[in-house]
């Protein structure tokens, strides 16, 4: 059983920058593949960034690229995501989600393929 717990969500102005943060309690961190998911009001759960348990395999949403960065530090059990020149339109809950995977290049876009998830953390953006 893993336990993810997000944090770092506020209300920032377009433009801004927030650094999330997503620390995994329960099993080895490092062999699990992980990403960052968000839900707006009333929208379905959309795929955000991904990150193999290696951190060596990258993909992101075509909406946050060059402006969104994922990362992790499996010693200290954490994924990041730091969100870059933000717009109104990526004020949503922010969930983090873990799966366990056999290959150090496997990550994930597809929300189904998680086996865990985190309560997520509330972004903001004001215009």
């Amino acid at each position: 059983q893993v336990q993810l717990v997000e944090s770092g969500g506020g209300l920032v102005q377009a433009g801004g920058s927030l650094r999330l943060s997503c620390v995994a309690s329960g099993r080895t961190f490092s062999r699990y593949a992980m990403g960052w998911f968000r839900q707006a009001p009333g929208k379905e759960r959309e795929f955000v960034a991904a990150i193999s348990w290696t951190g060596g395999d990258i993909d992101y949403a075509d909406s946050v690229k060059g402006r969104f960065t994922i990362s992790r530090d499996n010693a200290k059990n954490t994924m990041y995501l730091q969100m870059n020149s933000l717009k109104p339109e990526d004020t949503a809950v922010y969930h983090c989600a873990a799966v366990s995977v056999t290959y150090s290049f496997s990550f994930y876009s597809r929300a189904d393929d998680y086996t865990y998830w985190g309560q997520g953390t509330q972004v903001t953006v004001s215009s």
